[in-house]
């Protein structure tokens, strides 16, 4: 049976089509294993075992970088491995011998050197700083020998490194293998395989090492990695052998059982709905205290606002309710502490992320299943009025509430809403002022709290602010509604409009409580399918705004300018599908369903299997920033979820 994820035979020799096609792996414990299909490595954050250390805060390090695997026939040596060095030179060639990749259930590359045809499949363990190399020998016609050989790193994601004496470069041997520790800070890091072998000391550094998507960014992209020598054995035709890296030493008789329990695990990627799951899955990190998600990969760490509005779109394809109930818990835990508990809760450099507080009120909306709105008041009402009165007792002159009721926030140089990148240390989309998405949630808020406490009676609550809500809804009416461009107005600092067309007016047309009529909601929706629209999800700016960035390219500055003015974000697909269904019903199942092609091709682009941070703006829209994003997984899950919904 064909994979759901197949990619061109034809062009598995081709370094343009494969060195930028990357997998990702990981152990849901924050280690993560990747590189590009063919095993070059073309990031520094690339890596077969990269792993966080507690003692380091829990921060990621690339302990072993790549593994070259050589094949031994009649004393000549072939190769397998590829690295980049100066000028475009890329050495070995092992990918002119790769004759097939294989994506289910295990990532598998089938290499031909003569008559000798080899597969290599990788898994790295569950919840172990591990990863498990399957090399079999598929076929050969004389005796073979196999040379494994490391190259380490020891290092940050974040820096390179280069030849030093600081590193330690004794070994130490341990049952088939080998241990080595670069630097006395970091664990050992063991080598070891399931069977005898031997190990041949050939200590040298291999300089000038460049990672091609670091040199295209303008990052530094050269390094040095150190390889301690080469592990030889022998391997018949039918055979397999495995090699472990791990932190921790591991028993060689154990580790082909180990592989097929790991493989055993894997959710079968049959189809888009099923690959989607499995890369929601690798966002979940489960600790000895907390669960918790990650936001992104491959530099991405745990995000508040990733968290709070990814969740109820993924909540049902984690482990169980109590997963996602848990991951909502500490987040509320996380949001009283970097904001309800914070010495001065006003200090602008605790509101970088000012509409986070308010999406929790979406997210417990989403979650709330069948659960009364009595027990939900009881549950939520000291955080919910907590954040409301955050808000409405603000009184500096960057960030209050003003008389209108809008929430207004100003902070020159800074960046206070999700668009937050920066180019050249100016903000790209400063939004000062008061921002349709902030005031859309801050409505929401008001009203969904409103609710639960007339549910519970709470008269006090409802007196105190339903004056607020009615205000406001005049207010955002006639503050937002009137864009001559087409739906809503996107900021205005006072006379000061931002008539820009961008997909944050999703947010007001897709909260639970909008004041906006449907014929005011289907305008919107209108705008954004004309000028926003994409196969890969909904542009930040319309192509026909002069300021708007097509491609997302070059530096690190010019690629922040573009991913914001004009970059396509898919995760607001989940918005634009909602509403649609929702005026259009089983009616407007075509057009939701033809978005989602645009998503089926994905899954052989960029990273394999998930969904990247950005895309261009511009046609065929390739996939830029980080390889897979948990918001815009979550958003793509959503709308096949609604497909369904609306299918019945």
């Amino acid at each position: 049976m064909d994979s759901y994820i197949h990619l061109d035979k034809s062009k598995l020799i081709n370094l343009e089509y494969t060195l930028f096609r990357e997998i990702l792996r990981t152990n849901r414990a924050g280690a993560y294993s990747s590189s590009s299909i063919i095993g070059c490595n073309t990031r520094k954050y690339h890596g077969l075992l990269v792993t966080p250390l507690k003692e380091f805060n829990y921060k990621r390090f690339v302990f072993l970088s790549s593994l070259d695997i050589s094949v031994v026939q009649h004393e000549k040596v072939f190769n397998l491995g590829i690295h980049k060095y100066d000028g475009s030179h890329y050495d070995p060639k092992g990918h002119k011998y790769i004759r097939d990749f294989i994506m289910d259930p295990t990532p598998k590359l089938v290499y031909r050197v003569g008559g000798v045809v080899l597969s290599v499949e990788k898994h790295l363990v569950e919840k172990e700083d591990q990863v498990l190399i399957k090399i079999t020998l598929e076929d050969a016609h004389s005796p073979t020998m196999l040379r494994l050989k490391p190259f380490l790193a020891f290092r940050s994601v974040r820096e390179l490194t280069k030849e030093n004496l600081d590193a330690n470069t004794k070994y130490e041997e341990v049952k088939n293998g080998i241990r080595i520790k670069l630097y006395d800070v970091f664990p050992y890091l063991n080598m070891q395989i399931n069977k005898k072998n031997d190990f041949v000391p050939m200590p040298d550094w291999y300089r000038g090492i460049e990672y091609i998507k670091e040199q295209n960014r303008g990052n530094e992209f050269k390094e040095d990695l150190y390889v301690p020598g080469y592990f030889e054995l022998p391997i018949k035709k039918g055979e397999s052998i495995i090699f472990s890296g791990s932190l921790k030493e591991a028993a060689p008789a154990t580790l082909k059982s180990k592989f097929t329990k790991e493989a055993a695990k894997r959710i079968p990627r049959n189809n888009l709905y099923n690959t989607l799951v499995n890369s929601a899955s690798q966002f979940m990190v489960k600790s000895d205290k907390r669960i918790s998600l990650l936001a992104g990969y491959h530099w991405y760490g745990e995000s508040l606002r990733g968290t709070i509005t990814s969740l109820p779109w993924v909540a049902g394809v984690l482990d169980d309710k109590n997963v996602a109930d848990e991951v909502l818990a500490n987040s509320i835990k996380q949001l009283k502490k970097e904001v309800l508990e914070a010495s001065d809760k006003y200090d602008a450099g605790k509101l970088e992320n000012i509409d986070v507080p308010l999406w929790l009120f979406w997210a417990v909306h989403q979650m709330e299943g069948k659960t009364a709105k009595k027990t939900l008041w009881k549950k939520y009402k000291k955080v919910f009025t907590g954040i409301l009165k955050f808000y409405s007792d603000a009184g500096k002159d960057y960030f209050k509430v003003l008389d209108n009721g809008l929430i207004y926030a100003k902070v020159y140089g800074r960046a206070l809403t999700w668009m937050k990148l920066y180019s050249n240390g100016h903000p790209v989309t400063p939004r000062y002022g008061a921002a349709v998405e902030v005031n859309a949630l801050w409505f929401n808020a008001i009203k969904y709290a409103l609710e639960l406490a007339g549910k519970s009676a709470d008269k006090k609550f409802v007196s105190e602010w339903q004056p607020l809500a009615d205000k406001l809804e005049g207010s955002f009416r006639d503050n937002f509604l009137g864009n001559p461009k087409g739906g809503l107005i996107d900021c205005r600092d006072h006379d000061n409009i931002d008539r820009s067309v961008r997909p944050n007016q999703l947010v007001a047309i897709a909260m639970p409580y909008t004041p906006l009529t449907k014929e005011e909601q289907k305008g919107v929706l209108d705008i954004v399918k004309k000028l926003l629209l994409t196969p890969r999800g909904v542009r930040t700016l319309s192509p026909d705004d002069p300021v708007y960035q097509g491609m997302i390219q070059g530096d690190i500055n010019k690629r922040n300018l573009a991913m914001h003015q004009g970059g396509v974000y898919p995760g607001f697909v989940a918005f634009f599908a909602e509403k649609y269904l929702e005026i259009h019903k089983r009616g407007g199942l075509p057009f939701i369903k033809n978005m989602v092609e645009g998503f089926e091709e994905e899954m052989t682009e960029h990273c394999l299997g998930t969904i990247s941070e950005c895309y261009d703006g511009d046609p065929p829209h390739k996939g830029k920033g980080a390889v897979s994003l948990l918001w815009n997984v979550a958003g793509v899950l959503r709308m096949l979820n609604l497909i369904e919904q609306y299918s019945d």
